[in-house]
């Protein structure tokens, strides 16, 4: 069984148009324990949501795990660890974080009550309901 999950970035370190054109890219970087357990727990073929935060934050995209848990080589202190993502697809619509709080179905989303988290789950509802708004 697949997991869902939202990974954030600011556009300025790393955009979905960056995704795009890389094709992949080792999501490296996280230095909060929350964030890197949630990388940990990620599995092949997950689909996860990509957040550009900061400027016009918003959903973008759609990236699934291609590979799972390994340290991360950007990491010169500590047991900091990074997976491999690559794009799926944009959605057609980018779901702005404004339309994602005005929504009483994600209230609970992470996004929102953890606004500082970089790696977050998502329950099956949540990220069907994000698809559908960006859709």
């Amino acid at each position: 069984m697949h997991h869902h999950w939202l990974v954030k970035s600011e556009p300025s370190a790393y955009s979905w148009s960056d995704l795009i054109r890389d094709g992949m890219t080792a999501w490296t970087g996280v230095r909060n324990f929350q964030a890197r357990n949630n990388l940990r727990a990620m599995k092949k073929g997950d689909l996860v949501l990509f957040y550009q935060s900061v400027t016009d934050p918003s959903v973008m995209g759609v990236s699934k795990v291609i590979k799972e848990s390994y340290p991360d080589p950007t990491a010169t202190t500590g047991e900091w660890s990074c997976i491999d993502l690559s794009p799926i697809k944009a959605l057609s619509s980018p779901v702005t974080l404004a339309k994602i709080k005005e929504d009483k179905t994600l209230a609970e989303i992470a996004l929102i009550k953890q606004s500082r988290l970089s790696v977050m789950p998502l329950t099956e509802k949540e990220y069907e309901r994000i698809l559908k708004m960006g859709s």
